[in-house]
């Protein structure tokens, strides 16, 4: 379908395009990489009177590393977060998972931060970014605002992002002495995710003693296994893993769709949660 019509703007800094954002106030809607935005302008479920494009803001692109963090630029693509050495050192899951988005077109496109504030549970990358207790970085007119994984996923499509806001960084904790793996279901080749698991795992002397364990798709947000991270703690066999999994969908809201149904998910949350742990602890 053809979009609505609306306005264009293509600021060139991070002030100029909070600047247009503030002035626009919610009838605006900032284009990144465009593989979330534009479907939803074709299929007329978005109507924006400004399309507000970020793409030729050159600091918004890039990895660097910080105190002890890796500090990843909002615009920065998929294919460039997969490919960057210091991700893959110190932020294994972040690449592991990006790898497995959608398909080569739509990673050399898509962004990170363009992900992160479409803010789809079924996307791959908030539950990962969750799971690494990642913090967002925002910019508006009164400055910077640090944000916790944790407190921007709002519901369903929203985020803690205020209209006159821009996702500039995310912050990342590096990882180095975790275990990671990325295990998701899904009906097809490059379709959503059914469910996702992102697990992180520490171990010492063959005991887990850590875990942070990321759930994509098991409600209108992305959400932590608290209950399965804190079953863990200790877990040194397959079979303690596989008992810890079984409250992986504890306090979780998982949706009905053509692709499955409540149960069927949480079935798949326990299973794929044992399968990743396992691979993270070296156990599998």
């Amino acid at each position: 379908m053809i979009p609505p019509a609306f306005e264009y703007a293509r600021p060139t800094s991070v002030d100029e395009a909070v600047r247009t954002l503030a002035d626009a106030g919610e009838d605006a809607k900032v284009l990144a990489g465009g593989q979330s935005l534009l479907p939803l302008l074709r299929l007329r479920l978005a109507f924006p009177e400004l399309v507000v494009d970020v793409g030729r803001i050159p600091e918004l692109r890039g990895i660097r590393e910080g105190e002890g963090t890796l500090i990843i630029g909002a615009m920065t693509s998929h294919h460039d977060v997969i490919r960057d050495p210091r991700v893959c050192r110190h932020a294994g899951l972040l690449a592991a998972a990006t790898a497995t988005v959608a398909d080569p077109a739509v990673r050399h496109r898509g962004t990170l931060g363009g992900s992160l504030a479409h803010a789809d549970p079924a996307g791959d990358l908030p539950a990962v970014i969750l799971a690494l207790d990642a913090t967002l970085i925002a910019v508006g007119p009164e400055g910077r605002r640090a944000i916790p994984a944790r407190e921007f996923f709002v519901d369903y499509l929203q985020t803690a992002l205020r209209p006159d806001e821009l996702l500039v960084e995310v912050e990342i904790p590096t990882t180095d002495g975790w275990g990671f793996h990325y295990e998701k279901f899904n009906r097809v080749a490059q379709a959503w995710a059914v469910v996702g698991v992102a697990a992180l795992v520490r171990r010492d002397n063959g005991h887990i003693t850590a875990s942070r364990i990321g759930l994509t798709n098991m409600g209108s947000t992305p959400l932590r296994a608290a209950a399965t991270e804190e079953a863990l703690v200790g877990a040194d066999a397959a079979g303690s893993v596989r008992r810890a999994a079984q409250v992986a969908a504890d306090g979780t809201h998982p949706s009905s769709d053509p692709s499955a149904s409540p149960a069927y998910r949480a079935h798949l949350a326990r299973v794929l949660t044992r399968r990743a742990v396992l691979s993270a602890a070296g156990m599998g």
